[in-house]
């Protein structure tokens, strides 16, 4: 909203520094910490008021609830970070299609992970929404999404074209709209769980988030840029520049809430949070033309839910072959594996920060490598 005081440079001429998305970046990124350090303190007396606290069930995390005492901490953090990203980016950002698709998806899930918080908390609905409703919800928002993206004219084209690391051209340059939505869904559904699995220690999950973003937003201007697309052989998808900006905000967001959620968390950001941010960054990572980096960037989302994956699989298989099943891992989530395995908390949570931020300079590596 900001951006259009550019148009007034004639009167006051450094507003024409409104035009620079990087400048306007930084103040997206400024602008979502100080919203989440102002609020973030009222929210957190309000949630614990209406005691909105997570109730754990010793059957379900056995010791490790018992160890580290976070009962009764409040949920739905996740408000915080979507307030701060939310009105940052209608601060900062130059509306265009990319932009407005992008915070409806992320308002959309943050409403369907309220929801399933809520439940939680304040009917002490274990369970929270079904999984049914839950992948009904998605499916919706993932068609009304992609049917804005396909039908308005800057994005029909780009969209639909498939690009994978370390190549110079799109693999497909007018992908089926059925396998688009195959593959989106895919992704927003995935990177959800991916968030939702990783954010069981205080920091973890909001940590990670914060490197991902950070490179999501390099790889966004990269991409709206047609010098750097075209120097680095990347995709140049007009508009996108703009998705930095809300990268910009998240980090932003990010480290406002990591203020609360550090050790010992005074505030966790429950589905509100994972199931929304999983969904935008996996969303912006198609809209940039960089989808399968993904995997590199958020290498430590992907490595959390494969864990699970294994931990599961490996049980049925050990109990049909064996009778018994047994367990590949200590505990799955990974994280947890290493809980069991003596590591304190936080030595846990600093050392997956590492290996996030190793994964994000990967990633970012493959824009040069092709």
């Amino acid at each position: 909203m900001l951006s259009y005081l550019a148009d007034y440079e004639e009167f006051w001429g450094p507003l024409r520094v409104l035009r620079f998305i990087t400048l306007r970046t930084l103040m997206a990124a400024g602008t979502a910490a100080l919203i989440g350090f102002v609020i973030g303190p009222w929210l957190i007396g309000k949630l614990r008021a209406l005691k909105f606290g997570q109730h754990y069930d010793d059957d379900r995390t056995g010791d490790l609830a018992r160890r580290f005492d976070k009962k009764n901490t409040p949920t739905m953090g996740g408000l915080l970070i979507f307030f701060s990203v939310f009105f940052s980016t209608v601060l900062w950002a130059q509306p265009n299609i990319w932009i407005v698709v992008a915070m409806f998806v992320y308002a959309a899930l943050t409403a369907v992970g309220f929801r399933d918080d809520y439940l939680k908390v304040v009917r002490k609905n274990r369970d929270g929404i079904s999984s049914r409703e839950k992948m009904v919800w998605q499916t919706l928002i993932t068609v009304a999404a992609l049917a804005a993206l396909v039908w308005h004219p800057m994005s029909a084209q780009k969209i639909r074209e498939l690009w994978v690391p370390f190549l110079k051209y799109p693999v497909l340059t007018a992908m089926p709209v059925a396998a688009l939505f195959v593959l989106v869904f895919f992704w927003v559904v995935g990177f959800s769980n991916a968030i939702n699995l990783t954010d069981g220690l205080d920091g973890l999950a909001i940590g990670c988030t914060i490197t991902v973003a950070l490179v999501y937003g390099i790889m966004a201007y990269a991409a709206g840029n047609v010098k750097i697309a075209e120097y680095l052989l990347i995709s140049h998808v007009p508009g996108t520049g703009e998705l930095a900006v809300v990268c910009g905000a998240l980090v932003g967001a990010g480290m406002a809430f990591l203020w609360y959620n550090s050790y010992p968390a005074e505030l966790f950001m429950g589905d509100t949070g994972s199931l929304a941010l999983g969904g935008l960054i996996g969303l912006i990572a198609f809209m940039v033309q960089q989808p399968l980096t993904l995997v590199i960037v958020g290498g430590v989302f992907v490595a959390e839910a494969l864990s699970v994956m294994i931990q599961v699989g490996f049980f049925k298989y050990t109990r049909r072959r064996h009778g018994e099943g047994r367990r590949f891992f200590l505990m799955a989530p990974i994280h947890h594996h290493f809980q069991k395995a003596g590591w304190p908390e936080t030595k846990v949570v600093l050392r997956f920060w590492i290996i996030s931020l190793m994964c994000a300079l990967a990633g970012l590596g493959t824009l040069k490598l092709r």
